[in-house]
């Protein structure tokens, strides 16, 4: 620790009360408050297609908060989650790593403990740092629950302070977890979260200190549970299709309601908004979910991996729209950069890079390829062009095809038989990221060489023994119900990696 920490006994004494109050074992020390750095705001919607914003030419949602923010801020044309479920883009946020990097192959996978994650870099330099919503990266499956202290993948080991979150998706008056304790809420979900950040970015404020906090909702993800007069509007769809986009409207209000008090507050020009989405849109939703593009979540096209994104700093973005090929894996390094964190903060194989540049100016061409991996399927895309292979297992015959985006954003030609050129480079490309990749799967990334053990296997929370006693006691509840009658006529079946 920093020697300058120990000036008395009191700071000793203070900083001895601090560790043992706090849920956070991942970070190193405690920095003294600094007001210039910026506060960051990371939002993420669950489920929310490229198409689903009004800004976006969606015929009947309206998002009002979602456009007033991209008319203020960067506005991405073509901005990709690292991966087209859940979990592996969430990992990549807080790594700036391709998810198989992480541990993290697919939905419900657990964050390896050596990863080194945005959260503890920001708090070793001086963020107090907030995670509020769904987190899912402590191998849990099944609806979400709230995440126990016993819990080894919590968000307090991975470098949050405060934490009021709860194991995968959530839905109306849910169930959520304050640092380990167990409290029942009423009201819309993303009201709920976005209200509860919002003490803690003013608590924070009101100190002259920096604050992370991560919002990570869990609408519109299945069940949809939206409040009968934010479905009014959409009573002509069927009960799926109404209640989604009620749910993305009172989504949509919190964001209004976060970005309104972020400027009450008086911090608005010391603040960054970053809004994305964890993966493409869902099928079987009237009007569709992805703007036209192909495919849907968890699929490789751009409908499972193209989402909707914008930047807000008021003093340091001037609005505009840009199409740069950008990637939930590039938010990390962002924020390094930003905050001039040390190069040890992250892990040297990196797969994102800094979008701070773009920031000030247009920039035309990405310098590294965006690399994808999850579901026993690839991808690479380098600016215009994408290759996709489809069957990586090595018990099915692989099947590439290759689109020019420029072209085809809709994915319709395929190019891989017909552009030699483009193919070869782009099979090189591929290439190269599985020889990478692969080493990474090793953990030689790490200083240890190898993965070490204490990472869970994917499981249902029913299973665990800190929620078996309470399994009867939650069987009523909407979003549990229906889902255990269904695990108990199932037999469980063996997790495999």
């Amino acid at each position: 620790m920093s020697q300058g920490i120990f000036e008395n006994f009191y700071a000793c004494l203070a900083l001895f009360v601090f560790f043992m109050t706090s849920q956070c074992t991942a970070y190193t020390q405690e920095v003294a408050p600094n007001s210039s750095k910026p506060n960051i705001v990371l939002v993420m919607a669950d489920d929310q297609g490229w198409g689903q914003t009004s800004y976006n030419g969606h015929p009947i949602l309206k998002t009002p908060h979602l456009d007033e923010m991209a008319a203020n801020g960067l506005r991405f044309e073509r901005f990709y989650a690292a991966a087209p479920v859940c979990s592996p883009t969430r990992a990549s946020v807080l790594t700036g790593r391709t998810n198989r990097r992480t541990g993290v192959d697919s939905h419900g996978y657990a964050l390896r403990l050596q990863e080194q994650t945005l959260a503890t870099a920001l708090a070793n330099a001086g963020y107090r740092t907030g995670h509020f919503g769904k987190w899912h990266l402590n191998g849990l499956r099944g609806p979400g629950v709230p995440i126990s202290t016993e819990d080894s993948h919590n968000p307090g080991v991975f470098g949050f302070h405060t934490w009021l979150s709860v194991t995968n998706y959530f839905d109306r008056n849910p169930l959520l977890s304050r640092n380990g304790n167990f409290e029942e809420f009423e009201g819309d979900s993303s009201e709920i979260i976005v209200d509860e950040a919002l003490k803690f970015i003013g608590q924070q404020a009101s100190l002259k200190r920096p604050s992370f906090t991560v919002i990570w909702f869990g609408t519109p993800h299945s069940p949809f549970m939206a409040a009968p007069e934010d479905a009014r509007p959409f009573a002509h769809l069927d009960r799926n299709s109404k209640d989604q986009h009620g749910e993305l409207v009172a989504m949509d209000r919190s964001i209004g309601t976060l970005r309104k008090s972020i400027k009450e507050m008086g911090i608005a020009d010391q603040t960054i908004i970053w809004f994305t989405s964890d993966n493409g849109g869902l099928p079987k939703i009237t009007p569709e979910t992805v703007g036209g593009l192909r495919g849907f979540k968890g699929s490789l096209y751009e409908g499972g991996l193209r989402v909707p994104a914008v930047i807000e700093w008021p003093t340091h973005i001037s609005p505009r729209v840009t199409s740069y090929p950008a990637v939930s894996m590039d938010i990390f390094p962002t924020l390094a950069e930003i905050i001039k964190l040390p190069e040890s903060s992250m892990l040297n194989t990196q797969d994102g890079l800094s979008l701070k540049k773009l920031f000030d100016m247009e920039m035309t061409t990405r310098e590294k390829p965006i690399p994808f991996d999850c579901l026993g399927n690839q991808a690479v895309i380098d600016n215009d062009w994408k290759l996709i292979r489809v069957g990586k297992n090595v018990n099915r015959k692989p099947q590439f095809e290759l689109y020019n985006l420029k072209q085809d954003p809709e994915e319709k030609l395929n190019l891989f038989d017909a552009n030699d050129a483009e193919t070869k480079r782009m099979l090189g490309l591929l290439t190269n990221f599985d020889l990478s990749i692969q080493r990474s799967i090793d953990g030689k990334d790490y200083p240890e060489g190898k993965v070490t053990d204490g990472n869970p296997e994917p499981r249902f929370w029913n299973t665990v023994d800190i929620y078996k006693p309470l399994i009867q006691q939650w069987k009523s509840r909407p979003e549990y119900s229906s889902w255990l009658k269904n695990r108990q006529k199932t037999k469980p079946r063996k997790n495999t990696r």
